[in-house]
């Protein structure tokens, strides 16, 4: 397995050293840091850490373009090299590391591996109700009118076999946030790869602030339907 973990960054320097680090602990792959011309300096931080360690590369973007358009940069990234496993994940420490060998391993038989938080023996951790009962509405909606026979639809930690992101046009990927997630999980399916849940404790960021909007929100309730629909 040569893996590659795409990391998004808008404003994430007080995680971004922690957490590559950490990743590199558990896990031996490559990084992949998509900078969105953080304010914060974040973009700066990652190009030392590339210059430090050839195990991590950077991208720079001109500004704020999107959480699933930063994902569809990272890909394409990816796929012009030799990677054969691509791994999206939170760079905010809301996904474990230490879950990344259990996931990886999980791809055995699979050819997608999905970090869930709505299966048995997953939850989450520290978020306050109304981050609760958006995620949890957002899923049981998405899984009700695309019945994708998936608990998690709107999770963000995930294994790619690279065949999976070869087959789907990512040029026509054009959500972002929550319906991002949706739209990848729910392409893959309707190619018929394998999608394998597994357990995990998504844990709320403690450092730096969520990037969830009322138009992320608003974004996921109609993609659901463009998916359906066939739009």
């Amino acid at each position: 397995m040569k893996p590659i973990i795409i990391l998004p960054t808008y404003n994430e320097i007080e995680n971004l050293e922690p957490f590559v680090a950490e990743v590199l602990a558990n896990f031996k792959t490559h990084i992949l840091i998509v900078d969105d011309n953080s304010p914060d300096g974040t973009g700066k931080l990652a190009d030392q850490l590339a210059a430090k360690n050839p195990a991590i590369s950077v991208e720079h973007r001109a500004g704020k373009m999107g959480l699933g358009s930063a994902y569809v940069h990272g890909f394409k990234w990816a796929l012009a090299r030799d990677f054969d496993v691509i791994v999206e994940m939170d760079s905010d420490f809301s996904h474990n590391p230490e879950d990344l060998p259990r996931l990886a391993e999980a791809l055995g038989d699979a050819d997608v591996v999905l970090g869930s938080r709505y299966v048995s023996g997953g939850g989450i951790s520290n978020w306050p109700q109304h981050r609760l009962f958006i995620s949890s509405l957002g899923n049981l909606y998405a899984r009700m009118i695309l019945q994708a026979g998936l608990q998690d639809l709107t999770g963000g930690f995930k294994f790619f076999r690279r065949k999976v992101l070869e087959s789907i046009d990512l040029n026509k990927i054009w959500s972002d946030g929550y319906a991002f997630q949706i739209e990848t999980t729910y392409r893959v399916i309707q190619q018929g790869f394998r999608v394998k849940e597994v357990p995990i404790v998504f844990k709320d960021r403690t450092r730096g602030k969520s990037k969830i909007s009322r138009r992320v929100i608003w974004e996921a309730i109609w993609v659901v339907w463009k998916l359906k629909l066939g739009i």
